[in-house]
C-alpha cells in the first residue's frame, strides 16, 4: 500500500472506516440474525469460490447474496453480510480485501436504505408478500443504487492511485460489464425470494445454476492461460533466435497496456492490446539471423528481408481468433504517421489504434534499454525523442499517453542486456537491438518507399492483408 499516493491511501482508509461503521451501526439495530448469519456464511463461501479470470479480475456467486442480503434483512443486516468479504482466502494484499469489504457494507447499506423508503418488503419473514410494488421495483431500483455506489467507490481508488480521471477509468473498466454485472445481481431476486418460502436451503436451488456458470468462466481461464502458454513459447523462440529482444516483448506489452488505459480503451481491448504487444516481433522468426543480428546499414534485399517480418507476423498468428484487432496492431507496427513506414505505407488515422500505440511502446523500450554498444537512454531523453517525432513517425496522442502513465506510475528502467550477445562491429548498432530507435533507424535500413500490397513483401502472396475484416 506504501506504492499508493497518499490520497488513495487516505481514501481507501475513509471507505474501510465507513464500512466498519454502518456494520456496527447495523449489528446495534437488532437484525434478523437468524437470517444474517446464514447469509453471512454463504456470503464467506460464495466470496471464496472465485475463479480467476484471464486478464485479472474473478468470478463468484457472491454478488448475488449480498442483493438478497438487501432484499430479506435490510439496512441494518446487508452491511454485516457485506463486511464478510473480509474474511477471504483468496490470496490479495489485505489493503485491497478491507477496501472491498467496506465498499459491500456501503453499498449495501446505501441499497438497503433505498429498497426500504421506496416501499420494499423485508422478506426475511415465511410466506411474505412478494409483488411489482413491493418488491420487484424497488428491488430493481436497490440494484441499480448497489451498482452505482459499488462502481463510484471503485472508480474513483483507481483514479486516485493511478493519477487519471474517474470519466476514464469508468469508461476503460468498468461501463462495459456495468449492464451484465446488473443482470447478474437479478438472482439476488430470485434467491431471496425463494428463501421466504423454503429458507437457507433455496441457496442449493438458485446458487447451484450459478456454480455451473462458475466452472464455465474457470474452463475458460484455462484455455486462456493455454494461449497465454502458446504465445510465451512462440516469444521464446523469437528471443532466442534474436538475442538482443529478450524481455522485449514482454515490456513493449507492459507499456502498450499504459497507453491504452491512459486512452481510456475498454478492458477488453487492453486484454486484446497486451496480446499484440506480446507477439508484435513475432514475425521475426521468418528474418533470417544473419540479418537480424548485422551490424550497420543493410542492404536492399536485406531490409525487404526486415519489411517482411511484419506480414510473416500476421501470417503466424491469423488463425488465434481470440486475438481479434491484435491482429492489425501485429501487421501495421512499423507504419508511420506521415505514411513512411511499412508494410503498407498508410498515413495518420489510417493506421489502427493498435498499431500507432505499439509503435510508440516499442521504440519507447528500444531507447531505455542497454545495448552492447551504449547504455540505455533515460526515460526523459526517451521522451523528449518521441516527442521530437510526433506527428511524423508516432501519434502524438499515443505518445503523451505513455508520458503520462510513466511520470505517473513509474517505470522499470533496470539493465536488460544478456551477457551473451554478439558485439555489433565497431560499436555499431544491430537492425534487431536498435530498429525502433528513432535517432539510430536511418543508419540501419534503406527508408524506402512502401509498397502498394504487402503482398510485395512475402514469399507467398497475401491477398489485401489490411483492408480485410480480421
Amino acid at each position: 500500500m506504501r506504492d499508493y499516493p497518499f490520497s488513495a491511501r487516505f481514501y481507501v482508509t475513509l471507505v474501510v472506516l465507513a464500512g466498519a461503521s454502518v456494520a456496527l451501526w447495523g449489528a446495534l439495530q437488532h437484525p434478523q440474525w437468524s437470517v444474517v448469519i446464514p447469509l453471512m456464511l454463504l456470503f464467506v463461501v460464495a466470496n471464496n469460490l472465485e475463479s480467476p479470470l484471464p486478464g485479472g479480475g474473478a468470478i463468484s456467486v457472491a454478488m448475488p447474496v449480498a442483493i438478497a442480503s438487501v432484499l430479506l434483512v435490510g439496512p441494518a443486516g446487508a452491511p454485516l453480510v457485506g463486511c464478510c468479504m473480509a474474511i477471504s482466502f483468496v490470496k490479495a494484499p489485505w489493503f485491497r480485501t478491507l477496501f472491498n469489504a467496506g465498499m459491500v457494507s456501503v453499498a449495501g447499506w446505501a441499497a438497503g436504505t433505498v429498497y426500504v423508503a421506496v416501499g420494499g418488503t423485508l422478506l426475511y419473514a415465511p410466506g411474505s408478500p412478494v409483488g411489482v410494488g413491493n418488491v420487484l421495483l424497488p428491488c430493481l431500483l436497490a440494484i441499480l443504487v448497489h451498482e452505482a455506489v459499488n462502481g463510484l467507490l471503485l472508480v474513483t481508488v483507481f483514479a486516485l492511485a493511478e493519477r487519471v480521471s474517474p470519466l476514464r477509468v469508468w469508461y476503460g473498466t468498468l461501463a462495459e460489464s456495468a449492464l451484465p454485472l446488473f443482470i447478474y445481481s437479478i438472482f439476488g431476486l430470485l434467491l431471496a425470494v425463494v428463501w421466504s418460502y423454503v429458507g437457507v436451503l433455496s441457496a442449493i436451488l438458485v446458487l447451484a445454476p450459478l456454480a455451473v456458470a462458475r466452472w464455465v468462466f474457470a474452463e475458460f481461464a484455462l484455455r486462456q492461460e493455454a494461449y497465454e502458454a502458446t504465445m510465451r513459447s512462440l516469444i521464446k523462440s523469437v528471443e532466442t533466435k534474436d538475442l538482443y529482444t529478450r524481455g522485449h516483448s514482454e515490456r513493449v506489452s507492459r507499456a502498450s497496456v499504459l497507453i491504452g488505459r491512459r486512452a481510456g480503451m475498454r478492458e477488453d481491448r487492453v486484454s486484446s492490446l497486451r496480446y499484440a504487444g506480446m507477439l508484435h516481433d513475432v514475425g521475426k522468426l521468418g528474418v533470417p539471423t544473419s540479418v537480424l543480428q548485422k551490424a550497420g546499414r543493410l542492404t536492399d534485399d536485406e531490409y525487404e528481408a526486415i519489411q517482411q517480418h511484419t506480414v510473416r507476423g500476421r501470417e503466424i498468428v491469423k488463425d488465434l481468433e481470440f486475438l481479434g484487432e491484435a491482429i492489425e496492431g501485429i501487421l501495421l507496427h512499423h507504419e508511420r504517421i506521415d505514411g513512411r513506414g511499412y508494410p503498407m505505407g498508410k498515413v495518420g488515422s489510417e493506421i489502427p489504434e493498435f498499431a500507432r500505440i505499439i509503435a510508440v511502446a516499442d521504440a519507447f523500450d528500444s531507447m531505455t534499454t542497454t545495448r552492447s554498444y551504449r547504455g540505455a537512454r533515460s526515460i526523459e531523453d526517451a521522451f523528449d525523442e518521441l516527442r521530437r517525432c510526433k506527428g511524423s513517425q508516432f501519434d502524438p496522442v499515443m505518445v503523451e499517453a505513455l508520458v503520462e502513465a510513466i511520470e505517473a506510475q513509474g517505470w522499470d528502467a533496470s539493465d536488460t542486456l544478456p551477457t551473451d550477445l554478439p558485439d555489433p562491429v565497431d560499436g555499431i548498432p544491430t537492425m534487431a537491438s536498435d530498429d525502433d530507435d528513432p535517432t539510430v533507424a536511418d543508419h540501419l535500413g534503406r527508408p524506402a518507399a512502401a509498397p502498394d500490397d504487402a503482398s510485395e513483401l512475402a514469399d507467398d502472396p497475401v491477398s489485401d492483408p489490411v483492408t480485410r475484416e480480421i
